[in-house]
């Protein structure tokens, strides 16, 4: 993403999931450029020790002293367990490298939907864009005729865990770092036996 050059204002996004940094791991903001002078000199963000000047942040002034742009609204210095995480995380992907993995990612989701389409028919309606251009590696899976809750019950207790919108839908996302094609195929498989499982429970 050119998030400068696309003239975006404002962005904000997490590492733990797409990133693999894990549970807590430091989210990542943006502000365009043009908005930054602004916001530092905006008098009613907030304002922490570490938004000021390097060369007057030890002196322990009673006034604060901004460094310029962006950096102004630093609050304090970052967690240092959590920076060695995601340092490791984008290690990993960088040595993948991102074109890499996006193909990858490109083939496994749609192995995923062709499994799902194939097998679940009518169970369930795929509300993600087939195009792979319009979508990442997640699909939303909706279930107009059967509790999310039993279906994630019935995953979980074969050590299978998904995330749950509810009242309706599941979301299922084959990470590419790590995932394989046979990941993809055991999880439809298990899909299968939970949903035959739920059903067998309705009657």
């Amino acid at each position: 993403l050119s998030l400068h050059d696309h003239q975006v204002d404002f962005a904000c996004w997490c590492s733990y999931k797409y990133l693999n940094a894990g549970p807590g791991a430091i989210a990542g903001a943006f502000v365009h450029q043009k908005h930054q002078e602004a916001l530092a000199t905006n008098t009613s963000a907030l304002r922490g020790w570490w938004g000021n000047k390097r060369d007057s942040r030890f002196l322990m002034q009673q006034h604060f002293d901004p460094q310029p742009g962006i950096a102004g609204l630093q609050l304090s210095n970052p967690p240092t367990l959590p920076v060695i995480q995601l340092a490791q995380a984008t290690a990993l992907i960088n040595r993948a490298s991102m074109p890499k993995l996006r193909a990858k990612s490109k083939r496994l989701t749609a192995y995923l939907e062709f499994l799902l389409r194939r097998h679940l028919k009518s169970d369930f309606n795929m509300l993600t864009p087939s195009d792979p251009e319009r979508r990442g590696a997640q699909l939303s899976l909706y279930f107009p005729h059967r509790d999310v809750d039993t279906i994630f019950a019935a995953l979980r207790k074969r050590s299978v865990f998904v995330d749950v919108r509810r009242p309706d839908v599941i979301r299922v996302a084959p990470a590419p770092l790590y995932n394989s094609f046979t990941d993809v195929h055991r999880f439809v498989t298990v899909l299968v036996l939970a949903l035959h499982e739920v059903a067998v429970q309705e009657v």
